[in-house]
């Protein structure tokens, strides 16, 4: 999912996941409506990473990826799901003391061990620098393949999303305003129109962001290769 702030991304999101009452319209899981699946098995089969900072007293980032065995008896994969996100060095220290970077990675973490069949993730890659970025990206994408898991997801750098979704959902307001896949999405009109535009540019074929075009007489001019 992408779309301004505000658009409505976690809204979805969080209807999905039952936390919010939904407005209209229904969800199903498969071929069943999700207000007729129990908290218990919605738990098993659904993983949820929020953007909103879990407060914990005096537990260790090991203890924080147990808790996601609790829809389950045991302890098993604790550590399988640790090692997939590159955190068993961090498993013995306080959560509270650790970066937001590797927060992150432990929720992930947490939620793999729900072993679920959906993964859903609100702006995961917030308060994290480049390299964290890609690197929870490229977790996502390979659980996604290897596990057969659904990741879904809102993300604000539309230039990841490009290069990682299968499909993409534009959310503007009260309307998905475009869906497919990012071939069929990353146009330079559909993206300008989505996040109002008028202080820059799109360009489809390097997938970034550009300012606008610098004003006035230039002073330098350059030759490459010449």
């Amino acid at each position: 999912l992408i779309g301004p702030n505000g658009s409505g991304k976690s809204t979805i999101l969080k209807s999905i996941t039952r936390q919010l009452r939904l407005v209209s319209g229904k969800v199903f899981f498969d071929d069943t409506s999700l207000t007729n699946i129990s908290y218990k098995e919605l738990s098993s089969r659904m993983a949820v990473v929020l953007t909103e900072r879990i407060r914990t007293e005096l537990m260790t980032c090991h203890d924080i990826v147990a808790t996601g065995r609790y829809p389950y008896t045991g302890r098993l994969g604790i550590d399988e799901a640790m090692a997939a996100v590159h955190a068993q060095e961090i498993g013995n220290r306080d959560f509270n003391a650790i970066s937001d970077g590797q927060k992150q990675r432990i929720m992930l973490a947490r939620a793999i061990c729900q072993e679920p069949e959906i993964i859903v993730l609100d702006e995961p890659t917030s308060y994290l620098d480049i390299r964290y970025k890609l690197e929870l990206l490229d977790i996502l994408k390979r659980m996604a393949k290897e596990k057969g898991i659904t990741v879904l997801m809102s993300l604000h750098e539309i230039d990841l999303a490009q290069k990682c979704a299968d499909k993409i959902v534009c959310v503007r307001g009260e309307e998905i305003m475009a869906y497919g896949t990012p071939e069929e999405v990353f146009h330079e009109e559909t993206i300008e129109k989505l996040y109002d535009l008028d202080n820059g540019s799109y360009n489809p074929l390097s997938g970034s962001l550009e300012l606008k075009k610098t004003e006035g007489e230039p002073e330098v001019f350059v030759i490459s290769s010449g």
